[in-house]
Protein backbone atom coordinates (compact mmCIF):
# COMPACT_ATOMS: atom_id res chain seq x y z
CA UNK A 1 0.00 0.00 0.00
CA UNK A 2 2.52 2.85 0.66
CA UNK A 3 4.45 2.30 -2.13
CA UNK A 4 1.95 2.80 -4.51
CA UNK A 5 2.66 6.35 -5.27
CA UNK A 6 6.31 5.66 -5.47
CA UNK A 7 5.32 2.80 -7.55
CA UNK A 8 3.05 4.99 -10.34
CA UNK A 9 5.67 7.68 -10.23
CA UNK A 10 8.25 5.42 -11.54
CA UNK A 11 5.85 3.80 -13.80
CA UNK A 12 4.70 7.47 -15.70
CA UNK A 13 8.20 8.27 -15.85
CA UNK A 14 9.47 5.29 -17.05
CA UNK A 15 7.38 5.55 -19.71
CA UNK A 16 8.51 8.62 -20.87
CA UNK A 17 11.81 7.87 -20.23
CA UNK A 18 11.26 5.08 -23.31
CA UNK A 19 9.24 7.27 -25.23
CA UNK A 20 11.90 9.84 -25.13
CA UNK A 21 14.72 6.91 -25.80
CA UNK A 22 12.43 6.29 -28.72
CA UNK A 23 11.85 9.63 -30.40
CA UNK A 24 16.30 9.66 -29.52
CA UNK A 25 17.01 6.95 -31.45
CA UNK A 26 14.39 7.46 -34.10
CA UNK A 27 15.83 11.57 -35.12
CA UNK A 28 19.35 10.72 -34.26
CA UNK A 29 19.18 8.02 -37.00
CA UNK A 30 17.63 10.36 -39.89
CA UNK A 31 20.22 12.86 -38.79
CA UNK A 32 22.61 10.45 -39.57
CA UNK A 33 20.64 9.59 -42.65
CA UNK A 34 20.82 12.98 -43.43
CA UNK A 35 24.62 12.86 -43.45
CA UNK A 36 25.37 9.68 -45.38
CA UNK A 37 22.62 11.53 -48.33
CA UNK A 38 25.21 13.92 -48.37
CA UNK A 39 22.08 16.39 -47.12
CA UNK A 40 24.83 17.76 -44.14
CA UNK A 41 28.31 17.88 -44.32
CA UNK A 42 29.96 16.39 -41.00
CA UNK A 43 30.72 19.38 -38.89
CA UNK A 44 27.11 20.13 -39.25
CA UNK A 45 26.25 16.52 -38.64
CA UNK A 46 28.26 16.19 -35.47
CA UNK A 47 27.05 19.23 -34.02
CA UNK A 48 23.60 18.63 -34.26
CA UNK A 49 23.88 15.19 -32.46
CA UNK A 50 25.79 16.82 -29.99
CA UNK A 51 22.72 19.65 -29.38
CA UNK A 52 20.24 16.83 -29.61
CA UNK A 53 21.95 14.27 -27.31
CA UNK A 54 21.98 17.28 -24.88
CA UNK A 55 18.66 17.75 -25.02
CA UNK A 56 17.62 14.05 -24.77
CA UNK A 57 20.20 13.49 -21.66
CA UNK A 58 18.32 16.85 -19.46
CA UNK A 59 14.81 15.49 -20.50
CA UNK A 60 14.25 12.96 -17.81
CA UNK A 61 15.76 15.16 -15.08
CA UNK A 62 13.41 17.94 -16.16
CA UNK A 63 10.75 15.50 -15.90
CA UNK A 64 12.03 14.21 -12.11
CA UNK A 65 12.30 18.00 -10.86
CA UNK A 66 8.62 18.72 -11.22
CA UNK A 67 6.68 15.64 -10.57
CA UNK A 68 6.06 15.96 -6.53
CA UNK A 69 5.91 19.62 -6.27
CA UNK A 70 5.80 22.63 -8.78
CA UNK A 71 9.19 24.25 -9.20
CA UNK A 72 10.28 27.61 -10.75
CA UNK A 73 12.07 27.35 -13.97
CA UNK A 74 15.61 25.38 -13.14
CA UNK A 75 19.06 25.66 -15.19
CA UNK A 76 18.82 22.13 -16.83
CA UNK A 77 15.69 24.02 -18.56
CA UNK A 78 17.19 26.71 -20.07
CA UNK A 79 20.50 24.67 -20.72
CA UNK A 80 17.86 22.06 -22.67
CA UNK A 81 16.60 25.19 -24.14
CA UNK A 82 19.61 26.25 -25.52
CA UNK A 83 20.42 22.90 -27.19
CA UNK A 84 16.82 23.28 -28.85
CA UNK A 85 18.36 26.63 -30.27
CA UNK A 86 21.53 24.85 -31.63
CA UNK A 87 19.81 21.62 -32.68
CA UNK A 88 16.71 23.67 -34.97
CA UNK A 89 19.12 25.78 -36.36
CA UNK A 90 21.76 23.30 -37.67
CA UNK A 91 18.74 19.91 -38.61
CA UNK A 92 18.20 20.32 -42.25
CA UNK A 93 15.33 21.78 -43.65
CA UNK A 94 15.11 19.75 -46.14
CA UNK A 95 12.72 17.01 -45.18
CA UNK A 96 14.16 13.32 -46.14
CA UNK A 97 11.37 10.77 -46.26
CA UNK A 98 8.80 13.62 -45.19
CA UNK A 99 9.87 13.12 -41.77
CA UNK A 100 10.17 16.76 -40.26
CA UNK A 101 13.17 16.29 -37.87
CA UNK A 102 13.16 19.78 -36.98
CA UNK A 103 9.74 19.90 -35.49
CA UNK A 104 9.66 17.52 -32.80
CA UNK A 105 13.36 19.06 -30.43
CA UNK A 106 11.06 21.87 -30.29
CA UNK A 107 7.83 20.43 -29.03
CA UNK A 108 9.10 18.17 -26.85
CA UNK A 109 11.12 21.70 -25.08
CA UNK A 110 8.20 23.13 -24.95
CA UNK A 111 6.27 20.04 -23.35
CA UNK A 112 8.49 20.11 -20.70
CA UNK A 113 8.63 23.59 -20.07
CA UNK A 114 4.57 23.24 -19.46
CA UNK A 115 5.40 21.53 -16.33
CA UNK A 116 7.38 24.24 -15.04
CA UNK A 117 4.88 27.40 -15.79
CA UNK A 118 1.65 28.42 -15.78
CA UNK A 119 -1.07 27.54 -18.27
CA UNK A 120 -0.90 31.69 -19.46
CA UNK A 121 2.87 31.43 -19.37
CA UNK A 122 3.42 28.31 -21.22
CA UNK A 123 0.87 29.65 -23.92
CA UNK A 124 2.77 32.74 -24.65
CA UNK A 125 5.95 30.53 -24.54
CA UNK A 126 4.27 28.45 -26.81
CA UNK A 127 2.77 31.13 -29.61
CA UNK A 128 6.18 32.77 -29.58
CA UNK A 129 8.41 29.21 -30.24
CA UNK A 130 6.19 28.22 -33.07
CA UNK A 131 5.66 31.06 -34.58
CA UNK A 132 9.55 31.57 -34.61
CA UNK A 133 10.15 27.88 -35.82
CA UNK A 134 7.24 28.30 -38.37
CA UNK A 135 8.46 31.20 -39.80
CA UNK A 136 12.35 29.98 -39.87
CA UNK A 137 11.65 26.97 -41.93
CA UNK A 138 8.90 28.76 -43.85
CA UNK A 139 11.47 31.09 -45.26
CA UNK A 140 14.45 28.74 -45.39
CA UNK A 141 12.37 25.95 -47.31
CA UNK A 142 9.73 28.01 -49.40
CA UNK A 143 7.17 25.73 -47.66
CA UNK A 144 3.42 27.58 -47.08
CA UNK A 145 3.45 28.78 -43.33
CA UNK A 146 0.09 27.50 -42.45
CA UNK A 147 0.99 24.15 -42.95
CA UNK A 148 3.70 24.18 -40.94
CA UNK A 149 1.99 26.26 -38.35
CA UNK A 150 -0.96 23.98 -37.95
CA UNK A 151 1.57 20.33 -37.71
CA UNK A 152 3.74 21.71 -34.87
CA UNK A 153 0.19 23.39 -32.93
CA UNK A 154 -1.05 20.13 -32.83
CA UNK A 155 1.70 18.01 -31.70
CA UNK A 156 2.65 20.67 -29.27
CA UNK A 157 -0.89 20.43 -27.58
CA UNK A 158 -0.86 16.64 -28.12
CA UNK A 159 2.52 16.38 -25.97
CA UNK A 160 1.88 19.27 -23.26
CA UNK A 161 -1.73 17.67 -22.77
CA UNK A 162 0.11 14.48 -22.31
CA UNK A 163 2.90 15.63 -19.91
CA UNK A 164 0.50 17.43 -17.70
CA UNK A 165 -2.18 14.76 -17.90
CA UNK A 166 0.53 12.20 -16.69
CA UNK A 167 1.96 14.30 -13.77
CA UNK A 168 -2.25 15.08 -12.80
CA UNK A 169 -2.57 11.23 -12.82
CA UNK A 170 0.01 10.83 -10.51
CA UNK A 171 0.08 13.61 -8.14
CA UNK A 172 -4.02 12.61 -7.98
CA UNK A 173 -2.85 8.70 -7.03
CA UNK A 174 0.26 10.61 -3.94
CA UNK A 175 -2.58 12.40 -2.73
CA UNK A 176 -5.36 9.88 -2.58
CA UNK A 177 -2.95 8.13 -0.56
CA UNK A 178 -1.35 10.80 1.53
CA UNK A 179 -5.27 11.29 2.54
CA UNK A 180 -5.86 7.64 3.56
CA UNK A 181 -2.77 7.70 5.47
CA UNK A 182 -3.89 11.10 7.22
CA UNK A 183 -7.33 9.88 8.16
CA UNK A 184 -5.93 6.98 9.74
CA UNK A 185 -3.65 8.84 11.33
CA UNK A 186 -6.32 11.03 12.63
CA UNK A 187 -8.73 7.86 13.63
CA UNK A 188 -5.62 6.77 15.54
CA UNK A 189 -5.25 9.97 17.23
CA UNK A 190 -8.80 10.70 17.90
CA UNK A 191 -9.39 6.56 19.84
CA UNK A 192 -5.96 7.70 21.99
CA UNK A 193 -7.92 10.99 22.54
CA UNK A 194 -10.90 8.96 23.68
CA UNK A 195 -9.27 6.49 25.48
CA UNK A 196 -7.25 9.14 27.65
CA UNK A 197 -11.15 11.24 28.34
CA UNK A 198 -12.62 8.27 29.54
CA UNK A 199 -9.69 6.85 31.80
CA UNK A 200 -9.91 10.42 33.08
CA UNK A 201 -13.19 10.29 33.51
CA UNK A 202 -13.20 7.27 35.62
CA UNK A 203 -10.18 7.52 37.53
CA UNK A 204 -10.24 11.34 38.27
CA UNK A 205 -12.46 11.62 41.04
CA UNK A 206 -11.72 8.15 42.79
CA UNK A 207 -7.60 8.68 42.96
CA UNK A 208 -8.71 12.33 43.98
CA UNK A 209 -10.72 11.09 46.76
CA UNK A 210 -8.47 8.04 47.34
CA UNK A 211 -5.43 10.97 47.53
CA UNK A 212 -7.50 13.12 49.80
CA UNK A 213 -8.25 10.14 52.81
CA UNK A 214 -5.21 8.64 52.18
CA UNK A 215 -3.65 11.96 53.71
CA UNK A 216 -6.41 12.63 56.70
CA UNK A 217 -5.74 8.68 57.90
CA UNK A 218 -2.35 9.52 58.00
CA UNK A 219 -2.63 12.76 59.87
CA UNK A 220 -5.57 10.67 62.26
CA UNK A 221 -2.97 7.68 62.46
CA UNK A 222 -1.50 9.53 66.00
CA UNK A 223 -4.70 10.94 67.06
CA UNK A 224 -7.57 8.40 65.80
CA UNK A 225 -6.38 4.98 65.33
CA UNK A 226 -9.94 3.34 64.84
CA UNK A 227 -10.75 6.64 62.62
CA UNK A 228 -7.56 6.55 60.63
CA UNK A 229 -8.43 2.61 60.13
CA UNK A 230 -11.60 3.25 58.62
CA UNK A 231 -10.44 5.57 56.18
CA UNK A 232 -7.99 3.30 55.05
CA UNK A 233 -10.55 0.44 54.55
CA UNK A 234 -12.25 3.11 52.51
CA UNK A 235 -9.18 3.46 50.13
CA UNK A 236 -9.20 -0.01 49.92
CA UNK A 237 -12.61 -0.27 48.73
CA UNK A 238 -12.24 3.52 46.46
CA UNK A 239 -9.25 1.95 45.14
CA UNK A 240 -10.91 -2.08 43.96
CA UNK A 241 -13.89 -0.30 42.91
CA UNK A 242 -11.08 2.18 40.63
CA UNK A 243 -9.55 -1.19 39.22
CA UNK A 244 -12.39 -2.69 38.70
CA UNK A 245 -14.03 0.60 36.11
CA UNK A 246 -10.74 0.62 34.23
CA UNK A 247 -10.96 -3.39 33.58
CA UNK A 248 -13.92 -3.05 32.39
CA UNK A 249 -12.95 0.28 30.01
CA UNK A 250 -10.01 -1.54 28.74
CA UNK A 251 -12.32 -4.86 28.27
CA UNK A 252 -14.91 -2.71 26.26
CA UNK A 253 -11.81 -1.67 24.16
CA UNK A 254 -10.53 -5.32 23.55
CA UNK A 255 -14.21 -6.16 22.12
CA UNK A 256 -14.51 -5.93 18.56
CA UNK A 257 -17.94 -5.86 16.80
CA UNK A 258 -17.79 -8.43 13.68
CA UNK A 259 -20.51 -6.46 11.76
CA UNK A 260 -18.44 -3.36 11.92
CA UNK A 261 -14.98 -5.15 11.61
CA UNK A 262 -15.92 -6.94 7.98
CA UNK A 263 -17.65 -3.91 6.44
CA UNK A 264 -14.60 -2.07 7.50
CA UNK A 265 -12.24 -4.81 6.27
CA UNK A 266 -13.70 -4.79 3.31
CA UNK A 267 -13.52 -1.33 2.52
CA UNK A 268 -9.66 -1.74 3.09
CA UNK A 269 -8.90 -4.41 1.03
CA UNK A 270 -11.19 -2.71 -2.45
CA UNK A 271 -9.36 -0.13 -1.57
CA UNK A 272 -5.82 -1.71 -1.84
CA UNK A 273 -7.86 -3.15 -5.46
CA UNK A 274 -8.53 -6.69 -3.81
CA UNK A 275 -12.01 -7.21 -4.26
CA UNK A 276 -14.20 -8.66 -1.74
CA UNK A 277 -16.89 -11.07 -1.33
CA UNK A 278 -18.39 -11.33 2.03
CA UNK A 279 -21.40 -14.07 3.34
CA UNK A 280 -21.97 -14.49 6.55
CA UNK A 281 -24.55 -16.72 9.17
CA UNK A 282 -23.41 -15.99 12.22
CA UNK A 283 -27.15 -14.66 13.83
CA UNK A 284 -26.68 -17.50 16.89
CA UNK A 285 -23.12 -17.01 18.08
CA UNK A 286 -22.58 -15.48 21.77
CA UNK A 287 -21.00 -11.98 21.99
CA UNK A 288 -17.80 -13.63 23.08
CA UNK A 289 -17.87 -15.81 19.56
CA UNK A 290 -18.45 -12.88 17.41
CA UNK A 291 -15.88 -10.87 19.15
CA UNK A 292 -12.60 -13.74 18.58
CA UNK A 293 -14.41 -13.69 15.03
CA UNK A 294 -13.94 -10.20 14.53
CA UNK A 295 -10.15 -10.80 15.64
CA UNK A 296 -10.01 -13.20 13.41
CA UNK A 297 -11.24 -11.49 10.47
CA UNK A 298 -8.64 -8.37 11.64
CA UNK A 299 -5.53 -10.47 11.15
CA UNK A 300 -6.60 -12.64 8.10
CA UNK A 301 -7.10 -8.68 5.81
CA UNK A 302 -3.94 -7.71 7.46
CA UNK A 303 -2.37 -10.71 6.14
CA UNK A 304 -3.48 -10.32 3.16
CA UNK A 305 -2.82 -6.47 2.70
CA UNK A 306 0.93 -7.10 3.69
CA UNK A 307 2.10 -10.59 2.23
CA UNK A 308 -0.18 -11.33 -0.53
CA UNK A 309 -0.79 -9.81 -4.18
CA UNK A 310 -4.13 -10.70 -3.72
CA UNK A 311 -7.14 -9.90 -6.38
CA UNK A 312 -9.98 -11.87 -4.87
CA UNK A 313 -10.42 -12.28 -1.26
CA UNK A 314 -13.68 -14.18 0.11
CA UNK A 315 -15.02 -14.29 3.68
CA UNK A 316 -17.30 -16.68 4.74
CA UNK A 317 -18.79 -17.26 8.02
CA UNK A 318 -20.96 -20.42 9.21
CA UNK A 319 -22.02 -20.71 12.30
CA UNK A 320 -18.78 -20.33 14.43
CA UNK A 321 -16.48 -21.12 11.56
CA UNK A 322 -14.38 -18.81 9.73
CA UNK A 323 -12.91 -19.50 6.18
CA UNK A 324 -10.99 -16.27 4.30
CA UNK A 325 -9.42 -17.43 0.83
CA UNK A 326 -7.49 -15.45 -1.31
CA UNK A 327 -5.87 -15.37 -4.47
CA UNK A 328 -2.52 -13.80 -3.42
CA UNK A 329 -0.17 -16.88 -2.66
CA UNK A 330 3.48 -15.55 -2.24
CA UNK A 331 6.68 -18.42 -2.91
CA UNK A 332 8.10 -18.32 0.72
CA UNK A 333 9.91 -21.03 3.33
CA UNK A 334 9.09 -18.62 6.31
CA UNK A 335 6.51 -19.66 8.99
CA UNK A 336 3.28 -17.60 10.42
CA UNK A 337 4.19 -14.08 11.72
CA UNK A 338 3.73 -13.48 14.80
CA UNK A 339 0.23 -12.20 14.22
CA UNK A 340 -1.31 -15.54 12.74
CA UNK A 341 0.50 -16.81 16.01
CA UNK A 342 -0.78 -14.37 18.53
CA UNK A 343 -4.37 -14.97 16.46
CA UNK A 344 -3.73 -19.01 16.98
CA UNK A 345 -3.44 -18.75 20.99
CA UNK A 346 -6.36 -16.36 21.45
CA UNK A 347 -8.14 -19.13 19.74
CA UNK A 348 -6.93 -22.08 21.31
CA UNK A 349 -7.15 -20.80 24.54
CA UNK A 350 -10.90 -19.91 23.83
CA UNK A 351 -11.66 -23.77 23.02
CA UNK A 352 -11.64 -22.84 19.78
CA UNK A 353 -9.57 -23.78 16.36
CA UNK A 354 -6.95 -22.60 13.71
CA UNK A 355 -5.19 -22.63 10.60
CA UNK A 356 -3.97 -21.18 7.79
CA UNK A 357 -1.75 -21.60 5.06
CA UNK A 358 -1.40 -22.27 0.85
CA UNK A 359 -4.23 -24.65 -0.21
CA UNK A 360 -3.69 -27.35 -3.39
CA UNK A 361 -5.69 -25.01 -5.83
CA UNK A 362 -3.32 -22.54 -5.61
CA UNK A 363 -5.01 -20.23 -2.51
CA UNK A 364 -4.29 -19.22 1.15
CA UNK A 365 -6.89 -20.59 3.14
CA UNK A 366 -7.30 -18.76 6.66
CA UNK A 367 -9.89 -20.96 8.85
CA UNK A 368 -10.70 -20.56 12.51
CA UNK A 369 -13.25 -22.39 14.11
CA UNK A 370 -14.91 -20.69 17.66
CA UNK A 371 -17.08 -22.08 20.56
CA UNK A 372 -20.99 -21.04 19.32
Amino acid sequence: MAARPDTARKVLLYWMDGLIAFLALLYLTLTYLYWRHGVIPLPQFAAAVAFQLGFYALFPFLLRETYDRPRPPSPKLLAAGACVLGALALLPHRELDGTPTWMEVGVLWLSAAALYLSARATAVLGVALIGLVTGWVSFLTGRFWAGVLLTETLSAAGLIFAMLSWRWLYRTIRDAHDGKEAKARLAVAEERLRFARDLHDLLGHSLSVISLKSELAAKLSTKDAARAEAEMAQVRHLSAAALSEVQVAVDGYRTLDLDDELAGVRAALEAAGTRCVVEIRADELSPAARTLLAWAVREGATNVLKHSTATRCAITIDGGVLEMRNDGVRESGSGPGNGLRGLSERLVTAGGSFSAGATNTGEFLLRAAVPA
